[in-house]
């Protein structure tokens, strides 16, 4: 076997609120998750328990052989914490740029800050993966000054800065205008075909369909059903994955998510 993430009996409360309920999962080096389900139902709480942006309450985590267990404190708790982030990329439904600086001054900031690179070999790196999500001509140009997608694409780009060893997408379209969603999948599919290691909490059902090698499907803090795309979308087990793709499939239209 070859886990590069495992989550073990994960759970997650808001104060008497129950948001996650023992959660476990593996996933493959260069599997691709997609994490779908209703609003509400856990799915980017789950994603952010990964790498300890939410503080999971019971169970562990562990990312390329780091375990990190659900409650701990102290110095060396946090040095887990951040190592464990090192080898995790974030992007997030909003783009969270930095509005003062340059596409390339944004994608440098992480090597330089985290990693003390120095500012040549960052400078480098960070025109690489511009030019990987096709933006190296936007290097100067500030946040303000770029389209959604572009700005989204720049986050990419930053997150792979870092170089991580699993990408963790939030519904990385969800604030996009529909003329630019197909930009940033674009990038993701190419991230796909290189063999990145993603889990994806998406609406993007044609993406999930094409690109997934498992689906999860949440309801309520519960990985209800777990499986290939062609069980989830043609043939789901539970009742609750059934009445969620029955009414997606109502409302699918031709191209969606492409």
């Amino acid at each position: 076997m070859n886990e590069i993430v495992q989550v073990g009996e994960l759970d997650k409360y808001f104060g008497p609120l129950h948001v996650l309920k023992n959660l476990s999962l593996m996933v493959q080096k260069a599997e691709v998750i997609c994490i779908i389900g209703r609003s509400g139902s856990g799915k980017s709480t789950f994603l952010r328990c990964i790498n300890f942006l939410e503080q999971p309450d019971y169970g562990w985590i562990e990312v390329d052989g780091l375990r990190v267990p659900a409650q701990g404190s102290g110095r060396d708790y946090r040095t887990l914490i951040h190592n464990l982030r090192l080898k995790t990329g974030m992007v997030f439904q909003s783009f969270n740029l930095f509005p003062h600086k340059t596409a390339l001054e944004n994608v440098m900031e992480g090597p330089l800050t985290v990693k003390q690179m120095d500012k040549t070999a960052a400078r480098q790196l960070g025109l690489f993966y511009l030019d990987k999500v096709g933006l190296v001509h936007k290097r100067d140009e500030y946040p303000s000054r770029l389209s959604g997608g572009q700005q989204q694409r720049v986050a990419i780009a930053r997150a792979l800065a870092m170089e991580p060893q699993v990408m963790l997408f939030d519904e990385p379209t969800s604030a996009l205008d529909p003329e630019l969603i197909g930009e940033v999948l674009g990038v993701m599919q190419k991230l796909v075909q290189e063999g990145m290691t993603m889990l994806t909490v998406t609406h993007e059902m044609g993406f999930a369909r094409e690109f997934a090698h498992r689906i999860v499907y949440m309801d309520e803090g519960h990985f209800v059903e777990i499986g290939p795309p062609k069980q989830i979308f043609d043939a789901p087990q539970d009742e609750r994955t059934q009445l969620f793709m029955n009414a997606f499939s109502r409302f699918e239209r031709p191209g969606n998510g492409g």
